[in-house]
């Protein structure tokens, strides 16, 4: 009677223990409720670092127009770096990220031993070729200069969008990470590097210049009406992305979010507020 009393409260002993523990990995945590296996309580907000804009305002309207209906509760924390997003992401501070394309995703993960994956393609800002002398792509003539960023993501992409509207000609394959000793066929046009911030200084000094939207936007150009030329959304590698840490794309919060951001409402918000500037590109990240 006495062993079977003691094996009785052995066992009631072993059950309460097994739901503390439960309780625990559903805490308010992040870290304990994600990647590592534990449940996912979809009652929590969920924790976005995003980039002031247009990242955070893009989500700060999914926030106050959309989420309710999906009984999704957000809450976005806006970073002016590149590093502190990912890093967060990564020790599971927040649960996404919104900030940033593949390409640099890649080479932020290659680089710190991150383990963080796209979840959806979102928008684009469009790289384009700006001229203050030349009205029309056409206009663009042998012995004139071109203006390109000097970083290696961006001259690659500045030199593709040339590539993609014959002005240049790049060895075959060479994709993304192109560079000036790759091109075969200069058509007698001459390049100038200069860091991707200072390009939109030097239209007055060269005949175009490609310059990224973000910085397009900041010297008071309007993409949309100015460039003569935009990179294309569909099936470009450099739109803006929803990221996680690997092992959380299936959080039904997740799964909610980037439905929501993939949807005709965010497509006409970022239409109406931003005038070609931001272009939706909706879908799954190229593998």
């Amino acid at each position: 009677m006495r062993k079977n009393i003691k094996l009785a409260a052995l066992a009631a002993a072993a059950a309460a223990l097994t739901l503390s523990l439960s309780a625990c990995g559903s805490s308010s945590d992040p870290s304990s409720t994600k990647a590592d296996g534990g449940k996912t309580d979809e009652s929590k907000a969920l924790v976005i670092a995003a980039s002031p804009t247009p990242h955070a305002d893009i989500l700060k309207f999914v926030k106050d127009n959309l989420a309710a209906k999906e009984g999704l509760k957000l809450e976005v924390k806006e970073f002016t770096d590149y590093v502190l997003p990912n890093t967060a992401t990564q020790q599971g501070q927040v649960d996404a990220n919104y900030f940033q394309h593949v390409p640099y995703l890649d080479d932020f993960n290659k680089k710190n031993g991150t383990d963080i994956v796209p979840v959806v393609n979102v928008h684009l800002e469009p790289l384009g070729l700006y001229s203050k002398k030349d009205k029309a792509l056409t206009d663009i003539k042998a012995g004139q200069t071109i203006a390109v960023p000097n970083d290696p993501t961006n001259e690659g992409r500045a030199l593709q969008l040339l590539a993609a509207n014959k002005l240049i000609t790049l060895k075959e394959g060479v994709g993304t990470g192109a560079k000036l000793s790759d091109i075969t066929d200069k058509k007698g046009l001459e390049f100038k590097e200069l860091e991707a911030a200072t390009v939109p200084r030097a239209l007055n000094d060269v005949d175009a210049a490609v310059i990224n939207g973000n910085y397009a936007i900041e010297a008071k150009l309007v993409p949309a009406k100015d460039a003569l030329v935009l990179e294309k959304a569909e099936g470009n590698p450099y739109a803006n992305i929803l990221a996680v840490k690997n092992g959380n794309q299936n959080d039904p919060r997740i799964q909610k979010l980037a439905k929501l951001l993939n949807s005709d409402e965010v497509k006409k918000f970022i239409e109406d507020k931003y005038n070609g500037s931001v272009i939706p590109a909706f879908g799954k990240p190229a593998a």
